[in-house]
Formats: C-alpha cells, structure tokens, sequence
C-alpha cells in the first residue's frame, strides 16, 4: 500500500511576505508585480533590459537618465545594483526595484546597471555571486552602447540593499583578487545583511532566527553554516576588510533594523581596519529594514536618498 507523502511543513513564515517551507519550497504571500522596462514619465529615465546568458537567464536592467544637452561630451558615472530579498526573492524587474532604481539613476545622475541573478534555492549559491560577478565585469567591459556612449567607467560605483548589500560586499572582495580589475571607485551599502552563529551586542534573537533560516536554504553546502564568511566577513578565516577593493563606502541602516548591529560591526571593523579608503555611515533613526523601498516618499528615505546622491557626487 502507497505510503502518502508527508506534508510539506512551514519553516519560517514572515507574515504578509512569504514562507519558507522545510523542502525549501518559497511561496510569496505578496509577490510584486513585474514592470516593463521603457520610458519613466515621472523621472525621464530610460530603461532596456540585456540578456546576457540565455542559458542561465542571467540579465540586466539598464537606466538611462534623460541627458543634458550642455555640456554634450559629459559622460555619467556607471553605478552597478544588486537587489536583495535574501537569495530567494524579488527581481530587477519586480516593482520594488524598477520603482527605486528609477528614481536613483535620475537623482544621481548614474548610468544605472540593475542586476537580475539567478535565486535559492533553486539555484544555490555560489550561483548568485557568480551571476553578479559575470555581470559586473560586462558592465565595465562597456560592450553595451549605452554604457559605451554614456557612461564613465572611470567612475563605477556599486550598490545593493540587504542580501544586495552582501553581494557588494563579495564583489568587492573579488575586483580586489583580480589585480584591481574592475576599478570600483565607491560602494554603497543600504541595510547590509550579515550574520554570525553567535548573537553580537544589539542583536535579536529574531535576527539571528531568520538569517539562520534563509542561510540554511540560499547556501545549504556553506561550510561552518552561518559563520562562512560570506555571510559573516568577521569570522575567523575571512579576508580582512583592507583586501576591499574599492576607494571610498557608505554603509547604511536604520536604527530598527532587524540587521542593525551587523552592519554596525561591519563598518566599525572597516574603519579600524588597515584600508586606505574612506569609509562612512548614514542611520535613519526610527526606521525598519529597507523601509525606503516600502514608503520612499518620507522624508527619512528622501534623506537616505540625498545621502547616497551626494556621496555619488564625492561628498
């Protein structure tokens, strides 16, 4: 007699967002619409999206703000993103992404490069990192006309929030091993997620549960579990901060964020560290993770906003 198959059972639920079920199965609970790429009356910002492997997916979102007609040879600097959603969600082209992303490349002034990398668990990683990889060296390659046009790849900046921020992070590590190629000039760093098998000073439980969690299906063959140093650059045996190769950082957060003290740590570690760069922090006080892609009209995430322009411009 055919046994049934036993019920798949919730691992983590994150209410009004997903689950995550104990086959590694995710189920959005409120899953984003997915936006075209196109004009964007509201900023003038253009929008294309790049294939750049048709047998992985793996593609891009390119934005383009509305140029300036003086002076006309003015090239823009080329800022690649990389989305978060902890390994397992979202898009470049999901709306809480093409909605932000917009508004930044039009505020910046950057040729902005969203990437779309393949998602846990589907796709464990390293696949993630790699897909990213690949995608920043295209970029700087300025294989595409718009980059090749427009952009000034003399001024690359990364950015990511979250699990985005985590990928900045590897990127960085990387363009530092490959002789300094791709030149990164600044990386911006909005609600970095890390994390830790032993809880650090300010952080909850609840933190430390759902990092836990979505490490366990992004990266389930992650030697030393949640202390690998991708997820924890200040485990023993992860590269120390002076191998980041980039000139210049700003690491963000909120002063509620679920992720606050490991983004503190990270950047006190960074500014103790022997790194010849610069490295600053922005905390929008009262505020939640990511909370500048859920309501970015307030004036704290108008604020973040200002914050990441100007640094862009080298203040």
């Amino acid at each position: 007699m055919a046994m049934e198959p036993a019920p798949d059972e919730v691992d983590f639920e994150s209410p009004g967002h997903f689950r995550i079920y104990k086959s590694g199965r995710v189920e959005h609970l409120n899953k984003p619409p997915v936006l075209p790429a196109g004009l964007d009356e509201a900023t003038g910002v253009k929008s294309k999206d790049v294939v750049l492997d048709a047998e992985t997916g793996l593609s891009v979102r390119l934005y383009l703000p509305k140029l300036q007609h003086e002076p006309s040879n003015k090239k823009l600097p080329v800022l690649v993103f990389f989305h978060g959603g902890g390994f397992m969600l979202e898009s470049a082209a999901s709306a809480t992404y093409h909605t932000y992303v917009n508004p930044l490349a039009a505020a910046a002034g950057v040729l902005a490069v969203s990437v779309c990398y393949r998602l846990a668990p589907r796709h464990p990683l390293p696949a993630v990192y790699e897909d990213s990889w690949a995608a920043l060296r295209w970029a700087a390659s300025a294989q595409d006309e718009w980059i090749a046009e427009h952009g000034d790849l003399g001024r690359l900046f990364l950015a990511g929030d979250s699990a985005g921020a985590n990928i900045v992070h590897d990127m960085l590590l990387r363009a530092s091993g490959d002789g300094g190629s791709p030149r990164v000039e600044g990386a911006v760093m909005l609600h970095p997620w890390f994390g830790g098998s032993k809880r650090i000073e300010g952080e909850t439980e609840v933190a430390a549960e759902v990092t836990a969690v979505f490490w366990k299906y992004a990266c389930p063959g992650a030697v030393g579990g949640v202390d690998d140093p991708r997820l924890n650059p200040l485990a023993p045996g992860a590269l120390a901060p002076e191998k980041l190769g980039c000139a210049r950082m700003l690491v963000c957060t909120g002063s509620k964020d679920w992720f606050y003290a490991r983004g503190r740590a990270y950047y006190e570690a960074v500014a103790a560290s022997a790194w010849p760069g610069d490295v600053a922090w922005h905390e929008s006080e009262g505020e939640e993770h990511v909370f500048f892609l859920e309501k970015p009209e307030c004036e704290k995430a108008k604020q973040l906003m200002d914050r990441v322009v100007a640094f862009v411009a080298g203040a």
